[in-house]
């Protein structure tokens, strides 16, 4: 008897429904989106989505942002409220692209500009679909609270919430936040979750990167364009097509830079240094500061068209010290990895010490504290980890709450963060014994950063007979 085989049975097409009030702009979308395998499903307003919504499954929506009635604003609101598996994509006109970026946070999985390329959008639809599909269980707790270094307050809660809405997308991020709170974390997170996780992610360092130098690093040169330009060489810009690049310290980019950076991201296009022809480059954009760039916007040190274009979504990175209720997590983390590191069994912490770690200030954050007990873990001597062995400055802990008190007893309110980030890098010379290397080893920072800030806080490095 001739055997017969079982024929596996064809999963159905995804439903798209496209909601536009332009017959044709419908017709576009359907034929785009048909041609590439899915099923589509039209409306004509926001009214009669919700209502096909109701009476079938959807496994995406493409909406125009504006229409009569409750508009694309007003679909999205009822999508995430009722239908929160359900991915949204809005289209919108180019200079309505502030109000779709502000819709992205409130839940909207992307936004594509009219008129958009077909490419780009099936590219969208199947990327979100593939991730959608991938997703977490519901109810699964947030995996980024272990990759950023853990946390339960509140204003960490946001930032995970911000982050897993905003990574999926290809919108540009600025993020702000003091040195040591995880920028160049979140920006690995952005890229790991985002649209293109196996293109490449590109990190440049503008705060430690000499301007003279930065142009070259990020535009590349031709052959001849100057003195030492001995061949032709690839910009950091163009590295990062078809991925992510992470610009750090861009509050430190000089005017002319800033001019070039803002026709990059207008354009997409790039020209190395001494060539004639333009490099067409496509790639998300994630920019870290911490400087106060709207100050810096209002005095005309930073260009304001700029600040805008960096600043599709903005991410708030807090300091250490605004969310105290998280250091006993981060502490006991620390302790066990670093333990397991120096193969020393898991130390204790005395109550005393927690207590002293939580009214700390922590002017350099979480990195700080990360260095600060490994250190701890070095040299204890005990049988639990004390104070003595953490190698902090010397603070008044007798005042709490608003009123607690940082270093030399100073206000940690009206101490200088500059101030305080001179005296870290001072007490880290001191000791490596004055070795600039060994001091940014212990910061934890590169050696470009940590001459930059020597350079930048005017610190004598004493010459050899002086240490």
């Amino acid at each position: 008897m001739a055997k017969v085989q079982a024929m596996a049975t064809p999963s159905p097409p995804s439903t798209i429904l496209l909601v536009d009030d332009d017959a044709s702009i419908l017709e576009v979308l359907a034929a785009r989106l048909e041609s590439a395998g899915f099923a589509t499903v039209s409306a004509s307003s926001a009214e009669e989505a919700l209502q096909s919504l109701a009476e079938q499954d959807v496994n995406l929506i493409i909406s125009d942002m504006r229409m009569p009635g409750m508009g694309g604003a007003g679909l999205l609101k009822e999508v995430v409220a009722n239908w929160p598996g359900v991915p949204v994509i809005l289209l919108t006109a180019y200079g309505a692209i502030p109000d779709a970026v502000s819709m992205v946070k409130d839940g909207a999985a992307d936004y594509l500009t009219k008129p958009f390329d077909g490419k780009e959008l099936v590219a969208k639809v199947k990327g979100l679909l593939e991730r959608k599909d991938q997703g977490k269980a519901p109810g699964d707790p947030s995996p980024l609270s272990r990759v950023l270094w853990g946390g339960k307050s509140a204003s960490m809660r946001k930032l995970y919430t911000l982050i897993e809405r905003v990574a999926p997308s290809e919108v540009n991020v600025l993020m702000v936040g003091e040195s040591g709170t995880g920028k160049e974390m979140v920006a690995r997170l952005l890229h790991e979750h985002g649209p293109n996780p196996d293109g490449p992610l590109v990190i440049v360092d503008c705060g430690s990167t000499p301007a003279t130098l930065l142009e070259s690093e990020l535009f590349g040169h031709v052959k001849g364009s100057f003195t030492h330009a001995v061949r032709d060489k690839k910009g950091l810009i163009e590295e990062a097509k078809g991925g992510t690049l992470f610009l750090d310290e861009v509050g430190n980019v000089s005017p002319e830079m800033q001019t070039r950076l803002l026709r990059f991201l207008q354009e997409h296009t790039i020209r190395r240094i001494g060539d004639t022809k333009e490099i067409s480059v496509k790639c998300r954009v994630v920019a870290a500061t911490n400087a106060d760039l709207q100050t810096m916007v209002r005095e005309g040190s930073f260009r304001e068209d700029l600040y805008f274009r960096l600043k599709g979504v903005a991410l708030s990175i807090p300091p250490l010290r605004e969310r105290k209720e998280d250091i006993p997590l981060l502490v006991e983390r620390f302790v066990a990895e670093y333990c397991r590191a120096q193969n020393k069994e898991p130390l204790p912490v005395s109550q005393t010490t927690m207590d002293y770690l939580v009214g700390y200030p922590w002017p350099g954050n979480v990195r700080e504290l990360k260095h600060a007990i490994e250190a701890g873990i070095v040299l204890c001597n005990g049988n639990s980890l004390a104070v003595n062995d953490l190698q902090l400055e010397a603070v008044d802990m007798s005042i709490g709450g608003d009123g607690e008190t940082g270093p030399a007893g100073v206000s940690s309110e009206a101490m200088s963060l500059d101030e305080s980030e001179k005296q870290a890098i001072i007490k880290a010379l001191e000791q490596a014994g004055w070795v600039q290397t060994a001091a940014a080893d212990i910061l934890g920072i590169s050696r470009r950063a940590i001459h930059y800030k020597i350079k930048k806080y005017d610190i004598r490095i004493p010459g050899r007979g002086e240490r």
